[in-house]
């Protein structure tokens, strides 16, 4: 798994057992009882179930890539080299600022960087690790202060270069989704485990915005003309939980709801999509979705989902932007 795992050995490569403790797993997430395991919770074992002391990180500035094993540093250090701009700090130098403007994400090229909360350590970012993409990405204020510990470099990459950037080297862009993607799945479990939903009716769910916008929605359209868009009548189910996962869809028009051992969590309006989970980790669904009234899908399969993001920035940048965004609120609920 990665640095901060260390009690983790021990663990089967199917995560069932860890010193005799009970497990639980969920898309690829394995959470242990009064403990988590996976970076993205900051947790606390009083004896108290997992999820009643275990705070989710994941509104922070930072996705801790290099905890995950689908993140690849030399993928990163290819995509900043290529596109940003080297910068030397000086230790103790402030990179960014708790509730600053987050226009500028980093590859630490070599050195440490501390992340701090309220003046309380979070992390220490290591050479090779990206940091502040998140900010960058959904637009909101930083979420923590980036300091150096050491004199070191980073390379600077704002939100505008990062949009040509990932049609030049899509396979970071591929990257990071999967690491939003798994950190959503852990932050879905926690959700389930840590919350009676049951009762929760479609007026009283997350609603998720537009990821697309009206110009880019057209694009989309006209990109798969022998592809129409597909009507769905009201309650009609467009796929299920444990099914493989062969597109994804955007809604032209209508809702669609999205439901977890029966419950519901989310609700998608026109512009919103849904399934591109799946998709990039070609990982069983997480969720089931049905049609919450009459709606109009357009359908994306992995083929044509891999050749909008080397073709089209607006697409990937779109979606890392929602991806993001969500990961972020899923840790306020």
């Amino acid at each position: 798994m990665g640095r901060g795992a260390g009690q983790a050995q021990g663990l089967s490569r199917r995560g069932l057992t860890l010193a005799g403790q009970m497990l639980i797993t969920f898309g690829g997430a394995v959470i242990l009882r009064g403990q988590c395991i996976r970076r993205g919770f900051r947790c606390h074992n009083n004896n108290s179930s997992a999820t009643s002391r275990c705070h989710v990180m994941s509104d922070l500035d930072f996705t801790r890539p290099a905890q995950s094993d689908v993140y690849n540093a030399n993928v990163a250090r290819l995509f900043f080299h290529a596109n940003g701009k080297p910068r030397s700090v000086a230790a103790g130098a402030t990179l960014f600022a708790e509730n600053s403007a987050g226009k500028v994400m980093y590859f630490l090229a070599n050195g440490e960087v501390a992340l701090t909360r309220s003046g309380k350590p979070l992390d220490v970012i290591k050479t090779g690790e990206v940091f502040g993409e998140m900010s960058v990405l959904t637009g909101e204020p930083r979420s923590a202060t980036a300091t150096a510990r050491t004199a070191g470099e980073v390379i600077e990459l704002d939100a505008r270069a990062f949009s040509g950037a990932i049609q030049k080297i899509p396979e970071f862009a591929l990257m990071l989704l999967a690491i939003l993607i798994r950190r959503l799945r852990l932050a879905l479990a926690m959700q389930m485990l840590g919350k009676d939903q049951s009762a929760r009716t479609i007026d009283h769910v997350p609603t998720s915005g537009a990821v697309f916008d009206a110009a880019l929605l057209r694009q989309l359209a006209s990109s798969f003309p022998g592809r129409p868009p597909v009507f769905q009548p009201k309650n009609a189910v467009i796929m299920r939980e444990g099914e493989a996962g062969i597109f994804m869809y955007v809604v032209l028009d209508g809702a669609v709801r999205v439901t977890v051992k029966d419950t519901v969590v989310e609700v998608v309006r026109p512009g919103g999509v849904f399934g591109e989970m799946a998709l990039v980790d070609q990982s069983p669904r997480a969720a089931t979705a049905s049609a919450a009234m009459d709606s109009n899908l357009l359908s994306i399969n992995r083929n044509d989902f891999l050749k909008l993001i080397k073709t089209s920035p607006a697409f990937g940048s779109s979606l890392l932007r929602s991806l993001a965004s969500r990961l972020r609120n899923s840790g306020r609920k």
